[in-house]
């Protein structure tokens, strides 16, 4: 069973490496280095132009590949024949998206200390012999855009009180980033209340205080005392519109942050600006996660504001 959907797996990426004409005589001979995104429901990803036009810029032959689970018809249980079948084909690694990020990780050889501190991956990285190692650019994404769209000490957001909404993959670095960047207290809340539970008591541990990350389920009281908010669910997509609390419980003392970027505008983004609240866009952590991401890959070291530019171009 392991084996068939192995070779499932080469059969679907021989056949997207097939449909890219520029592939099939790279120029100079020299074959570009193969990358990818897995996850479903991710056609309209802004992340294979941001690679490939960084790639340019450094004269790197390069192509990245949307593995949409959905498109391909692929059951959940496929992730391990496709990172089998991505080194039997030579990839450089693959990005990991929603639903992946937590299931990818007893798959791998290794994981970074980073990572493992998250409990979520987003980047693999094939080694010697196409042995894997796990590591998360999106705690560093999101930090990066929150310095510098939002800011910390003089002149940037208070950080005493925090409510993320989510406890994913995305939500776990969004998580271990806030807690970085200063966050005093930290609720969670998720639809499941017992994976909020989990995060809570994991970023608990990893940060020495069981008493400044919390889980909780009364989203009004949380609301009333914070800061800012964090939402890190997909509530907010075209596939998932709406907001993940109640409009009016949001306040234009508030900050608000999100990390969809398609729509760039969510309604809970909408909302805030209507308000006067300061806000921060998902996009930055969009880019932000494929500087690092993309240096993982080339080992060649990206440019925030370039990324930027390639993914406003490719909008």
């Amino acid at each position: 069973m392991v084996q068939a959907a192995h070779e499932l797996c080469v059969d679907k990426l021989r056949a997207m490496l097939a449909a890219r004409p520029d592939l099939a005589s790279p120029a100079g001979g020299n074959r570009p280095l193969l990358v990818g995104l897995i996850g479903r429901g991710i056609q309209l990803s802004r992340t294979p132009a941001m690679h490939e036009r960084e790639a340019a810029r450094f004269g790197l032959g390069y192509a990245y590949m949307l593995v949409d689970f959905d498109q391909l018809g692929l059951p959940d249980d496929a992730l391990p024949g496709m990172l089998s079948a991505g080194a039997a084909l030579g990839f450089q690694g693959f990005n990991v998206t929603h639903p992946f990020k937590q299931q990818v990780i007893p798959l791998l050889d290794s994981i970074a200390p980073e990572a493992a501190a998250i409990g979520a991956v987003n980047t693999v990285v094939y080694g010697t012999g196409g042995s894997t190692t796990g590591h998360n650019t999106d705690c560093w994404g999101f930090a990066e855009s929150f310095r510098q769209g939002l800011g910390i000490g003089p002149g940037g957001v208070p950080l005493r009180q925090v409510v993320q909404f989510g406890a994913g993959g995305a939500g776990a670095a969004v998580a271990h980033a806030l807690l970085q960047l200063g966050a005093e207290t930290l609720s969670i809340v998720d639809t499941d209340p017992t994976r909020a539970a989990a995060l809570a008591a994991h970023m608990g541990r990893e940060w020495g205080s069981g008493e400044r990350v919390q889980a909780t389920t009364k989203i009004a009281d949380a609301l009333a005392w914070t800061d800012g908010i964090v939402n890190t669910t997909p509530v907010g997509m075209a596939k998932y519109p709406g907001m993940p609390f109640p409009a009016e419980a949001l306040r234009r003392q508030h900050w608000v942050a999100e990390i969809i970027y398609f729509p760039e505008e969510t309604e809970l983004l909408r909302v805030a600006r209507a308000l006067g609240c300061r806000n921060l866009a998902g996009t930055g952590m969009a880019i932000g996660q494929a500087v690092r991401a993309f240096e993982l890959f080339t080992g060649r070291k990206s440019d925030m504001a370039a990324m930027a530019g390639h993914f406003a171009a490719a909008a």
